[in-house]
């Protein structure tokens, strides 16, 4: 392809059109004369000739004094390899002094610039016109409004049509224009909300009269509490983002903790298993099947539930089980547990963070509003709630979740009555650590896999069941939701460690109102 296709994006200068021409007469006449071949190339129309016209700015057009032909020249040893821009076609070797530079000035520069926005402001690809308006927002002025005009009478694409006013009512505020046309630009801008809407209007603020500047400081205040009310928004979201991860990794300690009030040290282990088992899932898809690299996840998940549910129930029968009712020690062997499994890990997948990718469909962003919103952290509050739905239906809704239910109220009445509690003990730890798999490939999408992803969650995991209630999938929602939004709008002000070490400080002032948290369980045992 050649120089200018390549400018142009696979546009040229269709033959016979009176762009050819016009071209030629850019050396000739007098600097205002050229400036008037300029604004005729514009009123062309050719989108092909905006990458030439901006190597005229740059001093970097020739001209072959023997042919009158428009080049572009690159060195050739003595002389230059010359390219006709018009064509695009390469002329040859010339000698250096068989070409001459056609010399500009600030006028002619002042020319090519609104030539060039007149000409992309008219390019029939949608999104080359919003960049080219958007490319005025600096430099938009009193003599950018026919332009804009012009390219506003012919334009019938909404999303572009908003740009082009948005940039229009700039350069009203750079002009003369009347108080009416004044307040319907700063309305324009408010409208367009943003801090850099607030710089347009603080510029136009300098430069005001005194009859203009209250509706300028209007606009401005208004920008400013539309931003505020945004940032709130923006808060609260990457609350519910914290919170949702917070749930994931809190949810399955919840029912272990609530049925056998096992302090499960080894409870961030799973989340990293999980993890893990997403990059063994991806390594192999990436060597074998990439063509399934999207399913990645959905293949990942119920191995990292069946893995992690698996080391779940060989940790509860081969250790916790016969420390029952002795807490301490428990929580000195799942600690124990803990430090083997990340030891094992290291061994190994080695001490240094593993890749995971994120398949297309979880990656980039959007804005809604004044927010932004990645994909990824959307769909794991989606994904985090879909597991609590199912979780909660297990619960209320099967064999199992009643007996986990009615080993949590009362043991030993459940076992007077039939109920199997050390297998509803083994299916409990089982499940929890089941869904701890289940956080660790959601978390794989947002955090670093290292041996010591567990240990980022297992302590606010704690947080969140005993300021939910110990137990209580509801409890477990709520807190973490709480916790998310508390941290997030927290942290502003002052800083990621402190805002959790005064998140624990508030937990803790409130357990001692409510020992048993937001929604306790009620049963005999519970209540003795």
């Amino acid at each position: 392809m050649s120089l200018i296709a390549a400018f142009a994006q696979e546009e040229s200068i269709p033959p016979g059109s009176p762009a050819i021409d016009l071209l030629r007469q850019l050396p000739e006449g007098s600097f205002r004369e050229r400036g008037e071949v300029i604004g005729a190339l514009a009123d062309t129309g050719e989108v092909a000739l905006v990458p030439i016209l901006r190597e005229l700015e740059a001093g970097r057009l020739f001209v072959v004094t023997e042919t009158g032909q428009i080049v572009i020249t690159r060195a050739d040893g003595d002389g230059v390899i010359a390219t006709d821009v018009a064509t695009g076609e390469e002329i040859g070797a010339l000698a250096s002094s068989a070409v001459e530079q056609i010399r500009v000035n600030n006028l002619i520069r002042r020319e090519v610039r609104t030539a060039v926005s007149q000409l992309t402001l008219m390019s029939p690809n949608p999104a080359r016109r919003i960049a080219a308006a958007r490319d005025m927002y600096a430099s938009a002025n009193a003599d950018s409004i026919e332009t804009l005009d012009a390219a506003l009478a012919a334009e019938d694409d909404d999303a572009v049509r908003a740009v082009m006013e948005e940039v229009r009512a700039v350069a009203i505020l750079r002009s003369d224009a009347s108080l009416e046309e004044f307040e319907a630009a700063v309305a324009t801008i408010v409208a367009r909300g943003g801090s850099q809407s607030i710089g347009i209007l603080q510029g136009a603020l300098s430069t005001a009269s005194e009859e203009l500047q209250p509706t300028i400081q209007a606009g401005i205040a208004a920008i400013e509490r539309n931003l505020a009310l945004w940032n709130v928004a923006q808060n609260i979201w990457y609350g519910l983002s914290l919170g949702s991860v917070l749930l994931l990794a809190a949810i399955g300690l919840a029912i272990t903790f609530g049925v056998m009030g096992v302090i499960n040290m080894a409870h961030g282990e799973m989340v990293m298993l999980g993890a893990y088992t997403t990059f063994v899932v991806q390594q192999v898809i990436r060597t074998s099947y990439p063509e399934l690299f999207d399913w990645s996840l959905a293949i990942a998940l119920p191995l990292a539930f069946l893995v992690t549910g698996i080391v779940g129930i060989a940790i509860e029968r081969g250790v916790i089980r016969f420390l029952y009712g002795r807490p301490l020690e428990t929580l000195l062997a799942t600690w124990g547990i803990s430090l083997i499994l990340q030891q094992s890990i290291r061994t190994i997948f080695g001490a240094s963070n593993r890749e995971v990718g994120n398949p297309s469909w979880m990656s980039g962003a959007f804005q809604f509003g004044g927010l932004s919103i990645t994909n990824n952290r959307l769909w794991i509050i989606v994904f985090s709630l879909v597991v609590f739905a199912v979780l909660l239906f297990v619960m209320k809704k099967t064999a199992l979740g009643l007996q986990m239910r009615a080993v949590t109220q009362n043991r030993r009445m459940a076992s007077s009555m039939g109920i199997r509690t050390p297998f509803v003990d083994a299916m409990t730890f089982g499940l929890g650590s089941g869904i701890a798999g289940l956080a660790g490939v959601a978390l794989s999408q947002i955090s670093n896999v290292s041996p010591n992803l567990g240990q980022t969650y297992i302590i606010d995991s704690f947080m969140v069941v005993v300021f939910g209630g110990v137990g209580n999938l509801w409890g477990t929602l709520v807190g973490a939701m709480t916790l998310g939004v508390f941290n997030k709008f927290l942290e502003p002000y002052t800083g990621a460690v402190l805002a959790k070490v005064l998140v624990l400080v508030a937990i803790i002032l409130f357990i001692q109102k409510r020992p048993r948290g937001l929604f306790a369980l009620k049963g005999r045992a519970v209540e003795a």
